[in-house]
């Protein structure tokens, strides 16, 4: 199922229009229209709003699931090795 479908699916499933997704993204109701049919690839603002709309996880849409995500205690090690190297550089 491509990220279109899952966007059509979870809108459906809300009783929303299209139209109605259109304007609270906001975008023109024919783009939108592009992005569930998989015509147009939704942009990362786009994306954000219609996540936040229908309450869908990115990483379900991108199926990004399937990898390992840095945690953010190993986002901190990197700063504090990245501080190291550019004090003693």
């Amino acid at each position: 199922m491509n990220i279109g479908e899952k966007i059509r699916n979870k809108r459906e499933d809300m009783d929303l229009s299209q139209y109605d997704m259109a304007k609270l993204i906001p975008m023109n109701q024919s783009n939108y229209s592009k992005i569930e049919r998989g015509v147009q690839e939704p942009n990362m603002e786009q994306l954000r709003r219609i996540c936040q709309i229908l309450k869908l996880d990115p990483r379900y849409l991108l199926e990004l699931e399937k990898f390992e995500f840095i945690s953010v205690e190993d986002i901190k090690l990197l700063k504090d090795v990245r501080t190291l190297i550019d004090k003693y550089s």
